[in-house]
């Protein structure tokens, strides 16, 4: 299973719809709370060129953002990219 992390803050309706297509999923994420951590924020920044959250990776290819992430389901490629 690949590593996934999604960068997020617990009051972002994105993050929460993302992740739960991630649950939807039975995938693993880790889950990291941008708000609590601000070096991880930082790190968020520099990896993706972004400020908004949620910012998602899959083994380290960023992925982008919430519907960034509902497009790769359209086009069916999100499982491949998962390993599912």
């Amino acid at each position: 299973m690949p590593k996934v992390e999604v960068f997020c803050t617990p009051f972002c309706p994105y993050c929460t719809r993302a992740k739960k297509l991630l649950e939807s999923k039975n995938v693993e994420y880790e889950d990291i709370r941008v708000d609590q951590l601000p070096e991880r924020h930082d790190e968020m920044i520099e990896r993706s060129k972004r400020t908004s959250v949620p910012q998602i990776f899959i083994d380290g290819y960023h992925v982008g953002g919430c519907d960034d992430l509902f497009e790769l389901e359209a086009e069916g490629t999100l499982d491949a990219r998962l390993g599912l």
